[in-house]
């Protein structure tokens, strides 16, 4: 495992464009924490995607990148939205290779967050790499709690595998990204690619994962949790809120100690390699951290970058950091490295 840091920042305090973000996310709404099923619904309808004039902290969809909404339909007909993003189409020529395809699984939580609030870093990743970036419309919570979301990333993995020649991509160059509870999402879906690859079903087959500061063990307490309780950005309570809402009530409910809500416990041999990216002040650093050496102790071939100075969000609001990119030059290097 190559464990590496960026972003330094002087005396352990927040760059003051953090603390900007932060007092404006507390002033735009409640926390999680502090809403009821009402509250959260209401949050969605409000949520504001990215322009101007927060295209400075978020970036913005390069122009040349073709943006489409469709539908990924498993074998049941159960359909699952998803957002395409292709690269070198506005105003250039067309494509004629067989592109290679990344799978991005947005976060907020299971709860909240949408493919529209990700259409700057998807755009980018699309661009960048010179890939089809198809963009999950997932079922939240608590609405739909656990597996829900996990199954809907399944249906679109297998719908790009099965589809790949009309979408014009190659088949075995799929990759997955993921921030957050989207990290969660796409750790979860490696590993079960990962078995069925193993028990011989013919299927798909993942070349990397991506995971972003994810949400990858519920059960374990650790010292970051512990000392960014209060944020910034992300409060503790807050994790525990959303974690309750995904699981559920029913009798059924999943388990915080379940590997499909904590992948951190599954088996990792056999995983696809690895980029972990981590936020310095993020109370989920050190679950990612220790997953990614989990990982690499299991044979996986691991990168793991601690961004220093970065808060829990940094993909979204790049800007509001100093040199807050750099972390999606790493993006397109490791996942470009391994789709080719």
């Amino acid at each position: 495992m190559v464990l590496s840091v960026d972003w330094e920042c002087s005396g352990g305090r927040l760059p003051w464009r953090v603390r900007a973000v932060d007092l404006i996310s507390r002033w735009w709404g409640p926390p999680v924490s502090a809403m009821d099923v009402a509250g959260i619904v209401s949050a969605r309808e409000q949520a504001v995607p990215p322009g101007w004039p927060w295209s400075w902290v978020t970036g913005s969809v390069p122009s040349s990148v073709e943006v489409v909404d469709g539908c990924a339909e498993d074998a049941r007909g159960r359909r699952v939205g998803v957002r395409m993003y292709r690269p070198g189409l506005r105003g250039g020529p067309v494509r004629s290779e067989l592109l290679p395809v990344v799978v991005y699984v947005h976060g907020g939580g299971w709860v909240l967050g949408s493919v529209a609030a990700y259409d700057p870093l998807a755009g980018y990743l699309a661009e960048a790499l010179g890939a089809l970036v198809v963009s999950v419309d997932y079922r939240l919570a608590p609405q739909c709690p656990a597996p829900a979301a996990a199954l809907d990333c399944r249906t679109v993995v297998q719908w790009v595998w099965e589809q790949a020649g009309e979408l014009g991509v190659d088949p075995d160059r799929i990759g997955v990204c993921g921030d957050s509870a989207g990290g969660n999402l796409a750790a979860v879906l490696a590993q079960e690619l990962r078995d069925e690859a193993e028990a011989g079903v013919d299927g798909p087959r993942l070349r990397h994962q991506a995971l972003i500061y994810p949400a990858v063990d519920a059960e374990r307490l650790t010292p970051s949790k512990m000392a960014r309780a209060r944020g910034p950005i992300l409060l503790r309570e807050d994790l525990d809120t959303y974690l309750s809402h995904y699981l559920g009530v029913s009798e059924d409910a999943l388990s915080a100690h379940d590997p499909r809500i904590s992948p951190a416990l599954g088996r990792l041999e056999g995983l696809p390699p690895t980029l972990v990216q981590t936020a310095q002040f993020d109370p989920l650093r050190d679950e990612g951290e220790s997953y990614a050496a989990a990982m690499a102790r299991a044979g996986v071939p691991v990168v793991c970058t601690r961004y220093r100075g970065a808060v829990h969000g940094f993909a979204n609001f790049p800007g509001a950091v100093s040199g807050g990119f750099s972390h999606r030059v790493e993006l397109v290097r490791e996942i470009g490295r391994h789709l080719g």
